[in-house]
């Protein structure tokens, strides 16, 4: 269903691709049971989801637990204090 609804809001685009480019996505198309647009439309979403979508920066991530301190942070620990934004 969600892609049938998908679909009715697609844009019909021309692009210009290699030959051998374009030949690679026909074989993985056929061998995956897809047409060769599906994989290009996924391959485009994937690069907007990667480089085009803007991202957070670190203050919007929640912290994770990833068990005990395996040594006690020593004093000159500089990294310890730029994380936690002790220095200047």
């Amino acid at each position: 269903m969600i892609k049938i609804l998908h679909l009715i809001h697609m844009k019909t685009i021309t692009i210009n691709v290699s030959k051998s480019v374009y030949r690679d996505f026909q074989q993985a198309a056929k061998r995956l049971n897809h047409s060769a647009s599906a994989l290009i439309r996924e391959a485009m979403e994937q690069y907007r989801r990667e480089h085009l979508q803007p991202r957070g920066d670190l203050r919007g991530f929640r912290p994770r637990s990833l068990g005990r301190m395996t040594r006690p942070s020593a004093s000159g620990d500089y990294l310890l204090a730029e994380l936690l934004n002790l220095r200047a």
